[in-house]
């Protein structure tokens, strides 16, 4: 989840924006004794050191994540390795269509330390090394693994934004070395945090973005996730790896190294997310088409875009539901707050705008869309596959209700011609 990785997650749900692969630069000359000083941290000649590196999140969209990988000294050399698991081919057929499917082949790369970290220290985020305690048989067969691993015929994977990107990858590999004892220790534990939970923290710096999750985001995302899970976050899984032990019980962290000092905005703390705003904010809407209800023209005039708008959302949605494979945004509720059908509301919309009255279907398709809203609602209080997505409801359904209630009935030709 670096600038090579991108954020499929806000791709998909802000239009598909599509993140470049960049190369990284070389490392400045000021990071080298940093590097010298990994290189030298070896305690047993004989046996590689194992590290994991934590990148801090950046400013750019597809940078809010983080990014993490697996550094390995060599015994002999000194030389320090980064074992990338976050890079993917623009280049290969068919790229564009299996990015929109949600198909998309993720690459390990190996490459030298410094050249890994050039580009975090350019800018300005932070990065540090976890220093592993494995024994020399697990150290050994680790780094093994990942130097077969990264041969080109053996480096794409199937990548997926929650269950394997670049740090499920890392974690996985630490645990297949560990035997499966990192899994045993992170799986039956829990703070109560979601996919969306995460999602919308770290993409909070960016309205646009962090919307575009929770909009986006189906009942898939809102399943409280064990450690194990939520490592999915590289900076979640440096602290999950902080509290578990190795094979002879001793913590799995021997010490810790900073990198790259972090000169930008730190990751985004956790807070309670509150939906009475929400709430204030579509009553208030609401009252608005209210109050504009002799106005039927200057209402359709406001009621236009909203209605494009939902029209676009949920046809994006119904998409990513039917015909791709972002099984996060499967089953999205708020496809009945966002419906397609709004779609048969724009003709009305425009034949208000001429001072002529909109036909019946018109009028059939308002009231529809509003039962659809507070079906939403319904759903939501009876909990059956539970979506975290009160804020929409409360938001839009007054909304629905009051266009619904003030266009949804045969306007007297006075009103039409009102201005």
């Amino acid at each position: 989840m670096n600038l090579r990785t991108g954020t499929l997650l806000s791709c998909w749900l802000a239009v598909l924006l599509l993140a470049g692969l960049l190369g990284l630069p070389m490392q400045a000359l000021a990071q080298q004794p940093a590097a010298e000083s990994v290189a030298s941290a070896a305690t047993d000649p004989a046996v590689p050191r194992i590290g994991v590196v934590t990148m801090q999140p950046g400013t750019i969209f597809f940078e809010r994540f983080g990014h993490d990988a697996i550094v390995v000294v060599d015994p002999v050399s000194g030389a320090a390795t980064s074992y990338n698991f976050g890079y993917f081919d623009p280049g290969e057929p068919d790229f564009v269509s299996r990015f929109v499917r949600g198909e998309m082949m993720y690459y390990l790369v190996a490459l030298p330390l410094e050249q890994d970290l050039g580009y975090y220290d350019q800018a300005g985020r932070g990065a540090s090394v976890q220093w592993l305690d494995l024994d020399p048989a697990q150290a050994r067969a680790l780094a093994a693994d990942l130097a077969e691993r990264a041969k080109p015929e053996n480096a794409r994977y199937r990548y997926d934004y929650y269950t394997a990107n670049c740090a499920t990858m890392v974690r996985d590999t630490l645990d297949k070395a560990l035997g499966g004892g990192l899994h045993a220790q992170l799986s039956g534990r829990s703070r109560g945090n979601t996919y969306r939970s995460e999602s919308v923290r770290l993409a909070s710096p960016a309205p646009w973005m962090w919307l575009g999750f929770d909009l986006g985001l189906g009942p898939f995302a809102d399943q409280p996730l064990s450690r194990w899970q939520e490592a999915f976050v590289p900076m979640r899984l440096a602290d999950a790896l902080r509290q578990a032990r190795n094979s002879e019980g001793r913590p799995l962290v021997q010490s810790e190294q900073q990198l790259l000092a972090h000169r930008i905005d730190a990751e985004p703390a956790e807070r309670a997310r509150a939906w009475w705003p929400w709430l204030a904010l579509g009553l208030g809407l609401g009252a608005g088409v209210i109050a504009l209800r002799r106005r039927p023209r200057l209402l359709a005039a406001l009621a236009l875009p909203f209605w494009t708008f939902s029209t676009i959302a949920g046809g994006l949605l119904v998409f990513l539901w039917g015909f791709s494979d972002h099984h996060a945004a499967w089953a999205n509720r708020n496809l009945l707050q966002l419906s397609p059908l709004c779609l048969l509301l724009l003709p009305g919309a425009v034949a208000l705008l001429r001072r002529r009255a909109p036909g019946r279907l018109f009028r059939i398709t308002l009231w529809s869309v509003a039962m659809l809203s507070v079906a939403g609602l319904v759903l939501h209080w009876l909990s059956l596959q539970a979506q975290y997505n009160i804020q929409w409801i409360v938001l839009l359904l007054p909304v629905h209700a009051a266009l619904a209630w003030v266009l949804g009935r045969r306007l007297p030709r006075l009103a039409l011609h009102a201005h």
